[in-house]
């Protein structure tokens, strides 16, 4: 079967933990990432007429679906799993009752698979997850919300492959449409 694929890649800056590591990854800390997403036309087929003539799905197309659902809410900002209640706690808005203000988050989490907010302490931005922050969870995190995203925007011809999460120069994960799992590094 013939396949065109086609990649777009995008860098954030953003913090997390993972609170049950044990090693220094169980400290607050700071990457550099590279997301990748990768779609691909069955039998190669491309875009006949309009302004996607050509293509499988049009590069800034996917640029703004990957900074709608990666670049706003993540950079810059930090990433936490729902269960790490001490770090939540750092971000608790100061005026609000914690128990209260992380019900509210749970509630969202619940419903959305994720918090994006900045109305926590100094106004910092705070991505809620219902898992530990690793680059596994966040690629699959990501597909699952750029799939829908690039089935739109390319009128049903391409399908989200696989996205990549580089948490290192050395060391990615990668979540493939078919539900495997990959990491290197």
């Amino acid at each position: 079967m013939s396949l065109m694929h086609v990649t777009r890649r995008l860098e954030i800056d953003a913090g997390h933990r993972i609170m049950l590591h044990g090693s220094k990854c169980r400290h607050l800390h700071g990457h550099r990432y590279a997301i990748e997403a990768t779609v691909c036309s069955p039998q190669a087929e491309l875009h006949q007429s309009g302004e996607q003539a050509g293509m499988v799905l049009d590069f800034g197309f996917m640029k703004q679906e990957m900074t709608a659902c990666i670049d706003q809410p993540c950079d810059h900002g930090f990433m936490a799993s729902l269960a790490d209640l001490d770090v939540l706690r750092m971000f608790a808005p100061p005026a609000q009752d914690f128990d209260l203000w992380v019900a509210g988050v749970r509630q969202q989490v619940e419903r959305d698979g994720y918090l994006a907010t900045t109305d926590c302490r100094v106004g910092s931005k705070l991505y809620v997850v219902p898992f530990h922050p690793t680059a596994e969870e966040l690629a699959r995190h990501w597909f699952q919300r750029l799939q829908p995203r690039v089935l739109e925007r390319s009128h049903g011809l391409a399908h989200l492959d696989r996205v990549r999460v580089w948490e290192t120069p050395n060391c990615w994960a990668e979540y493939t449409g078919d539900g495997v799992l990959s990491s290197a590094g």
